[in-house]
């Protein structure tokens, strides 16, 4: 018999995930939805960086980038990915990690064109990751692709989404004297419904 309750309870660990996120953004002052992602690189060395994690679908979590990016990169050789989501302000953290795929389809579209035009401009500037020899030469990229592109840029077809689709999540809530309570929710495959969920010691 499963002793969650309260901000653990439920059957989905998705909606869990959402009703966190709702109440971070009545209390966390810049981007709660900010997660940091891992990857690996070719030689086995791990790398972290911080996105914004854009939708929480049924059973997947989205993010934007450049197809070109180290990250990127990292996510195509390997085909997975991990992330933690911490929230000081509510002492709550999530963790994930699961299979990678791409969506640049009309989902990818419809979220580029929501962006401000300066974002969406510095998407086709900005060559993300590689060397930069002045930031005088990319105030010049954004000039030139601001008079090329006009108000209403395509998506670059360098630049869309990612898909994370989780075979682990697990959900962190800080306790007294360091007894914190997690659980981790446990999948066979990232089609399967079906979850394991297990109490965690601190």
């Amino acid at each position: 018999m499963s002793d969650r309750t309260g901000i653990f309870g439920g059957d989905n660990p998705f909606q869990i995930v959402r009703d966190w996120l709702s109440e971070a953004r009545e209390s966390e002052i810049n981007d709660p939805n900010a997660m940091a992602l891992a990857t690996v690189d070719a030689q086995g060395m791990p790398n972290a960086r911080t996105v914004l994690l854009k939708d929480i679908e049924e059973g997947a979590f989205v993010f934007y980038t450049n197809y070109e990016s180290a990250k990127a990169d990292e996510i195509a050789a390997t085909g997975t990915a991990a992330f933690v989501i911490h929230w000081k302000s509510l002492r709550r953290q999530i963790r994930a990690r699961g299979h990678v795929t791409r969506e640049d389809g009309p989902q990818a579209d419809r979220y580029y064109a929501s962006r401000p035009l300066q974002a969406r401009i510095g998407a086709w500037a900005s060559q993300q990751s590689r060397p930069l020899e002045s930031r005088a030469g990319l105030a010049a990229e954004v000039d030139r692709f601001t008079q090329e592109k006009g108000a209403d840029p395509a998506r670059p077809p360098y630049w869309g989404g990612f898909r994370i689709t989780p075979v682990e999540l697990e959900f962190w809530a800080d306790g007294p004297n360091r007894l914190h309570d997690r659980f981790r929710w446990t999948r066979d495959a990232p089609t399967d419904e079906n979850w394991t969920v297990t109490r965690l010691n601190p």
